[in-house]
């Protein structure tokens, strides 16, 4: 019986570890960073564009990453080292823009 209740919790912990993976806070400092970069990007982009929406969209980002992406990987998207996978940017520029895009 005991067997049974260990192997069932290890399916369990199997099935969640997945979620566990893709999910991970910011490391620290980083998402005040995010923040001001993203808002000066979208002023230099948007020119006149209202500040509470900037603020929304960066946020929006920020959530978006945090719930899509672990710690180390979102350490590796400030890298700025060779190392940093190209597939690994443009996967959080698509999660961002999906997460984000303005409601039709």
């Amino acid at each position: 019986m005991r067997l049974h209740s260990l192997l069932t919790l290890t399916a369990v912990a199997s099935l969640l570890l997945p979620m566990a993976a893709h999910a991970g806070p910011w490391p620290a400092g980083k998402k005040g960073e995010y923040m001001d970069e993203c808002v000066q990007v979208a002023k230099k982009q948007n020119p006149g564009i209202d500040v509470k929406q900037v603020d929304a969209h960066c946020k929006c980002g920020a959530d978006a990453i945090e719930k899509n992406f672990t710690t180390q990987q979102i350490e590796d998207l400030d890298s700025s080292a060779d190392g940093v996978e190209a597939n690994l940017k443009e996967r959080a520029q698509q999660v961002v823009r999906a997460a984000c895009a303005p409601k039709k």
